[in-house]
């Protein structure tokens, strides 16, 4: 079964790549292995939620919004790596969640990204990670994703 195949599964389709806000592009290609610029839960072009996590966005919210940020950095690898299917293992998994000061659940925060992962590209989807806590993230979203993966 292809990474397509379990997106289609779990009642996913991959979305277009996200444009990057500023000077950078949203994923590059090295090698063998393929690095995504930070992923917001952007859809359709619109960012899904704002604010800080454990005060105006709760954890739950915000683990689906990792999920999110997750998908649209497979749509980032895809591009860059030719398709899902190149995808050999998602290698580093690094999070960053807009915390309230008193937020220490950022590791719950991120496996909304780390468990994609895992359904789509099953071990070759478990990595490693960093879920950091920070002040703000850009236009004001609770979460952003960015991924190391190997390809051939």
């Amino acid at each position: 079964m292809t990474p397509e195949d379990r997106l289609a599964e779990l009642g996913l389709t991959l979305p277009e790549v996200v444009p990057p806000l500023a000077a950078y592009v949203p994923a590059t290609r090295s090698g063998d292995h393929v690095y995504t610029s930070g992923q917001l839960p952007m859809v359709n072009g619109e960012l899904r939620a704002t604010g800080k996590v454990g005060a105006e966005v709760g954890a739950e919210a915000a683990h689906d919004l990792a999920r999110i940020c997750a998908l649209n950095a497979l749509a980032a690898i895809a591009s860059a790596a030719g398709g899902l299917s190149n995808v050999v293992r998602i290698v580093k998994v690094t999070g960053f969640v807009a915390s309230a000061p008193d937020f220490t659940g950022q590791p719950k925060v991120l496996n909304g990204a780390s468990e994609l992962f895992a359904e789509v590209f099953g071990d070759a989807g478990r990595h490693a990670r960093s879920a950091v806590g920070v002040a703000v993230l850009p236009l004001d979203a609770p979460v952003e994703v960015e991924v190391i993966a190997e390809v051939r």
